[in-house]
């Protein structure tokens, strides 16, 4: 994981050169506070300070919650744990979020929740509001047998969808253009740089390539097209 570094307005800069690849597995998370009692955070990517463009997964204590605040760059979230709600209902683990830019929301939880969210992500123009409950939700049959997909979002060329993969499969050699970022929600991802158990955050910059499988079966986030070139 690239260093984190501040400068003197407290700008934040963690991996932050989108042309390097990145990874954090399980064992490199670090957890700092935010600014609301029971709420931390494992920064990914950050560019920017208390308000900035980052990835990140965050963990709400039980009887947690966030003041109200504005997502004017928009907000992308996917429930790994518990269940996270709003004034707009209740997100159990599996639901996949997306807040254009302009919304606004207060968040809490009951039971405690996690969640990775992208924030100041969102092309301009990209206005949708989305929820799908990806527990129920019908994958398709992959590009090779043993891998099953589930579409979540198309906008210009960013695609972001869910993963299944069965144990012993193998996918082609492939090149990403405009990048490719993936979170391991279950099992272990796998090409010819390692390992990746769940929990791991990979991001593959423009046109970088690399032959995926995985021997055990798993299922990930998967983002694509989205990277700065």
């Amino acid at each position: 994981m690239a260093l984190q570094t501040t400068d003197p307005a407290n700008e934040i800069r963690l991996n932050a050169d989108f042309s390097e690849r990145a990874v954090v597995r399980p064992e490199d998370y670090e957890w700092v506070r935010s600014p609301a009692s029971g709420v931390e955070r494992m920064m990914l990517d950050r560019i920017g300070g208390e308000v900035a463009r980052a990835t990140t997964i965050v963990r709400f204590a039980p009887n947690s919650r966030f003041d109200p605040h504005d997502h004017p760059l928009g907000e992308e979230f996917l429930v790994l744990e518990g269940v996270f709600s709003d004034e707009s209902g209740d997100y159990p683990a599996g639901s996949y979020v997306r807040n254009p830019p302009g919304s606004r929301h207060q968040p809490h939880t009951d039971p405690g929740c996690t969640i990775l969210v992208k924030l100041r992500q969102f092309d301009p123009m990209d206005l949708v509001s989305k929820v799908i409950d990806t527990r129920s939700a019908p994958f398709r049959p992959g590009l090779v047998d043993g891998l099953s997909v589930l579409p979540l979002h198309e906008a210009g060329t960013e695609h972001v969808a869910l993963v299944r993969w069965q144990p012993g499969t193998r996918f082609n050699r492939h090149r990403h253009w405009g990048g490719e970022e993936i979170f391991v929600i279950e099992g272990v991802f796998e090409d010819e740089h390692g390992r990746y158990p769940a929990g791991s955050w990979l991001r593959s910059p423009h046109m970088s390539q690399h032959t995926p499988f995985s021997t055990e079966g798993c299922l990930i986030w998967v983002k694509t097209g989205h990277l700065p070139q």
